[in-house]
C-alpha cells in the first residue's frame, strides 16, 4: 500500500512540475522554490516529461489534487462540472490560466452545435479566447450580456464578445448602451428602443452564458466607473460582497436594494440561472465572497477557478 502511494505521490509531483513549467510559465528556479525541491530535480522531471510524450499542446498528466477539489466543489454546490487550476503567485498569470481553461471547456460545449453564446466581460474572459478552438454551426451567434463602460479596453464586454465571435466565426450582437444609466427612468427610456430590446431578448435566449465576477475593490474596472466609485461606500454598507454581470449581490447572492441595480442594462442573474449551460470563470482570494454568493444562489452550473478559491469554498457554511 505504501509503495502504491509513493508512486502516486511521484506522479502528482511530476504533473505539478510539468503544469507549472509548460502551462504556468514558471522558471525552473521558481518551481524549485515553490515545491521545496532542488532545481536539478525540476530539470530532470521536465526532461522525463518531454521524452515521455505527456506534453503536447497541453499537459496531459492529471493534476489529481485539483481534480479532487473540483469534484468536491461540484458536489457541495450542485454543479454539473468544475475545473480547478493550480495557484500561481502572479496575479495576471493566474487570470490567464483560469481563462484558458475556460476556453477549452467552452470549446467542448460549443463544438459542432447551433447555439447562442452569451459572453460577459473582464480580463479573465479575455484570456479564454486564446484556447477557444470550437467550430459551431454557421447559424450560431454571440451576444454581449451587459452594456459597456465608457472607456475602451480589451476587457470591455464589447471587445470580449467581439473576440469570441471572431474566434468562433459567427456574428455578434451588442447591448449598445452604458451598463449603468443615470437612474431607472433613463433605463426605461432606453428600453423603448426596439433594437436594444431585441438584443436583450437574445441575452435571455442564448443557450450558454460564460461570465465572470468582481470584488468591490478600488482597482477593478467596474469600480472605476464614476457612478460606481461615488457609491462604493453605500454599496458596501448595504451588504454588497461583489458584482456579477454588473449586479451588486449580498452574501446570499441576492441583488441589494440600490438604484444601480435598478438602472442596469444587463442580463439578470435569475435569467442566467435558467440557461442549460452557465459557466462562472473567476479566481483570486479577494473574489471568494462573491463567488460563494453566486454558487449559493445557484446562478451557474459550472465553475472554473483556482485551488485557493476551491479550498475556501469547501470551508465554513455552504
Amino acid at each position: 500500500m505504501s509503495e502504491d502511494w509513493g508512486h502516486f505521490d511521484e506522479d502528482l509531483e511530476r504533473a505539478r512540475v510539468a503544469w507549472l513549467y509548460f502551462i504556468g510559465g514558471q522558471t525552473q528556479q521558481e518551481i524549485a522554490q515553490r515545491m521545496n525541491i532542488t532545481r536539478l530535480k525540476v530539470n530532470k522531471i521536465i526532461g522525463q516529461v518531454r521524452e515521455s510524450g505527456f506534453v503536447q499542446v497541453n499537459v496531459s498528466l492529471p493534476l489529481t489534487d485539483c481534480i479532487e477539489l473540483a469534484e468536491k466543489v461540484s458536489a457541495r454546490y450542485g454543479l454539473v462540472d468544475a475545473i480547478v487550476v493550480p495557484d500561481l503567485d502572479d496575479y495576471l498569470e493566474q487570470k490567464r490560466v483560469i481563462g484558458e481553461a475556460a476556453g477549452s471547456l467552452a470549446s467542448d460545449l460549443i463544438e459542432g452545435r447551433d447555439m447562442g453564446v452569451g459572453i460577459g466581460s473582464g480580463r479573465t474572459l479575455s484570456f479564454a479566447v486564446r484556447s477557444l478552438r470550437a467550430k459551431p454551426k454557421s447559424e450560431s451567434w454571440v451576444v454581449g450580456l451587459t452594456g459597456g463602460v465608457t472607456s475602451g479596453s480589451a476587457t470591455n464586454t464589447f471587445e470580449v464578445a467581439t473576440a469570441f465571435a471572431r474566434a468562433l466565426g459567427v456574428e455578434c450582437h451588442y447591448l449598445t448602451a452604458p451598463i449603468y444609466c443615470a437612474n431607472p427612468e433613463s433605463r426605461n427610456a432606453l428600453l423603448l428602443n426596439d433594437e436594444l430590446t431585441d438584443v436583450l431578448a437574445r441575452t435571455e435566449i442564448a443557450d450558454i452564458g460564460i461570465v465572470s465576477c468582481g470584488a468591490l475593490a478600488q482597482d477593478t474596472s467596474l469600480t472605476q466607473i464614476r457612478v460606481v466609485k461615488d457609491n462604493l461606500d453605500t454599496l458596501l454598507k448595504r451588504g454588497a460582497v461583489g458584482e456579477f454581470m454588473g449586479w451588486f449581490l449580498d452574501a446570499r447572492g441576492q441583488a441589494i436594494d440600490h438604484f444601480l441595480n435598478d438602472s442596469i442594462i444587463a442580463l439578470p442573474p435569475d435569467k442566467l440561472k435558467l440557461k442549460p449551460i452557465s459557466v462562472l470563470v473567476s479566481g483570486g482570494i479577494r473574489k471568494i465572497p462573491i463567488i460563494r454568493a453566486i454558487l449559493r444562489a445557484g446562478y451557474v452550473n459550472r465553475l472554473v477557478t483556482n485551488e485557493g478559491v476551491a479550498r475556501a469554498l469547501l470551508q465554513g457554511p455552504r
